[in-house]
């Protein structure tokens, strides 16, 4: 894992710091990953929201190590369905 700022972290682990993009039953396409993108060009940590029953527990980490590779960021949280990226 990259080394992350403290001020990043505090950020991502706020509980004031609400999802700004929902991945629905429509899954992971193509649309969802270019609005990432699109945050992230505007913002440097973008949160996540998976729908619950989406993906398997076991698949989780393999989805977001796949949408921070597929977006050029660094996974900076993982919690449930909950994901934080960050554009460093």
């Amino acid at each position: 894992m990259a080394n992350i700022p403290a001020h990043i972290m505090r950020e991502a682990k706020s509980r004031d710091f609400r999802p700004s993009v929902r991945i629905g039953k429509s899954g992971l396409s193509e649309t969802v990953l270019d609005e990432i993108r699109q945050q992230l060009r505007s913002r440097s940590l973008v949160k996540i929201k998976v729908n619950k029953g989406l993906f398997e527990r076991e698949q989780r980490s393999a989805v977001w190590s796949q949408i921070a590779e597929q977006t050029q960021s660094t996974l900076v949280l993982q919690r449930g369905n909950i994901g934080v990226l960050w554009r460093s």
